[in-house]
């Protein structure tokens, strides 16, 4: 609950019913001067409190807690209110309005206005490649100290839950509608998002769109139906910045996750197969009814926090290039000069890129490594999607490989990547000498390099998209 936004409403309807602040105190059983501690969204009242509120204003008490101004004006002073509290704001040193009730309605949207688009301009200047990899490597070192494992965001997801039946299995479609519903959105499914977009969340009338090719089942409807609910219940603000952006949108990732695969069912589930010595991304993922790489990606937020058990994810696309990764466990892959790891060619011999050469990729593909830092055991499987095939990765150090299926027989190679390019970086000798002078590739340009990352309020996004879609909507209710 935006507790400005609440302090606006009331302040409207008390005084579109001619009540001072005494008067509705004297209603309430309130002191004035709590009442406007709370109209000035300094003090978020208690449930009791909002339903006597109701109760003096004649409303409902969904109306009286809608998370929308309740008027044009109130919409104006909040924009400035908020645009003064900024950090932006800050850094220009201008003193602070101490009060925006004698200005026009002009007046408080030029400054939002100004605001807003100094806001862009900030945006824009920091959407670089540079500042993207910079941004992704500082959030994965982040995570790396924490073992990926985010307590904060699994008590949010804990607290959601408990508002429904706890599932047995997967998280069911009409739950997660529940859910939606029990923050005040309707799931609806439409054939015209703009195609910058995985969903729209309609704030104004509590409505979250979302492309009709997820309602056949499966995880894309529930998580992304779920992350699109995260960025209210995390109370996140229009994203600062790109590294701001990368850190929500791994916040609503690992918050849908924590739903859909809730901590103390998964811990249980992971310690009795650790227990058995069969630990298995593939059973995870069917017992919560999610997609392989979403149930190894969990397995690294719970192992090393719950079971002790370092580990690695990768997803590599078919050609080699690490595409995600999270790690603790030492296993030495290629960074380059700032540091970043996606982008980087992973080694010829890791099974991430080996598993793109067999026949049959219906099962996973075990294999040992061994590197400079020690052996490593990893769990292959590829897939497919528009964009070309890919390898989901999850593997540990040698000692930790007793607790995983395909521990027994695996193949093993060993590599000397990525200090040594003449592990598979480099032809051999021979090869070299014999084509020495005698080719000229023509290299394919990945268009990717030369273009800008996509300026506007959210980085990648077409706005003029978003809301020429949201008014036809709009529009057509």
């Amino acid at each position: 609950m935006d507790k400005l936004v609440l302090g606006r409403r009331i302040r409207f309807f008390r005084k579109e019913r001619g009540l001072t602040l005494e008067g509705l105190g004297e209603l309430v059983n309130m002191l004035p001067s709590q009442l406007s501690l709370i109209e000035n969204g300094k003090r978020e009242p208690k449930l009791s409190v909002l339903q006597a509120l109701a109760e003096a204003f004649e409303l409902e008490l969904s109306e009286l807690v809608a998370n929308r101004p309740p008027d044009e004006r109130s919409r104006l002073e909040l924009d400035v209110e908020r645009a003064q509290s900024s950090e932006l704001y800050a850094g220009l040193h201008l003193p602070r309005l101490g009060s925006t009730k004698g200005l026009s309605d002009d007046v408080l949207r030029v400054i939002s206005g100004m605001h807003r688009e100094l806001e862009r301009r900030e945006v824009e200047a920091s959407l670089t490649p540079e500042e993207a990899r910079r941004a992704n490597t500082e959030l994965r070192l982040w995570l790396r100290e924490r073992n990926n494992y985010m307590p904060e965001l699994e008590e949010a997801a804990d607290r959601l839950m408990s508002n429904v039946e706890p599932a047995r299995g997967a998280l069911a479609h009409h739950t997660v509608a529940k859910l939606a519903k029990h923050l005040g959105f309707e799931l609806i499914y439409v054939n015209d998002l703009p195609d910058s977009t995985r969903s729209i969340t309609d704030l104004e009338n509590g409505r979250i769109y979302l492309p009709p090719a997820s309602i056949p089942g499966g995880h894309g409807l529930r998580a992304m139906a779920l992350q699109a609910m995260a960025h209210r219940v995390l109370g996140h603000n229009r994203p600062r910045d790109y590294a701001d952006f990368l850190r929500q949108r791994l916040e609503i990732n690992y918050f849908a996750a924590a739903c859909l695969m809730p901590r103390d069912r998964s811990v249980a589930f992971l310690a009795e197969a650790k227990k058995r010595r069969d630990l298995a991304v593939e059973d995870f993922r069917d017992a919560f009814g999610v997609t392989h790489e979403a149930a190894a990606l969990r397995m690294t937020n719970l192992l090393t926090s719950h079971l002790d058990i370092p580990l690695h994810f990768l997803r590599v696309n078919d050609q080699g290039a690490i595409m995600k990764v999270y790690e603790n466990d030492g296993l030495p892959l290629p960074e380059d000069v700032t540091g970043s790891i996606e982008g980087q060619f992973v080694c010829r011999k890791f099974s991430a890129r080996r598993a793109f050469e067999r026949t049959n990729r219906t099962t996973e593909t075990y294999q040992y490594t061994d590197t400079p830092q020690g052996t490593y055991w990893c769990s292959t499987q590829t897939g497919h999607t528009t964009r070309g095939e890919f390898s989901i990765t999850i593997g540990a150090p040698f000692d930790e490989a007793r607790w995983f299926r395909g521990r027994e027989g695996s193949g093993r190679l060993t590599s000397t990547c990525p200090d040594d390019p003449t592990c598979c970086r480099i032809a051999p000798k021979e090869l070299n000498e014999r084509w020495a002078m005698k080719a000229w590739p023509s290299a394919r340009v990945h268009a990717h390099v030369f273009s800008p990352l996509p300026s506007g309020d959210f980085p990648g996004v077409d706005q003029r998209e978003v809301v020429e879609f949201l008014d036809r909507h709009d529009r057509r209710e």
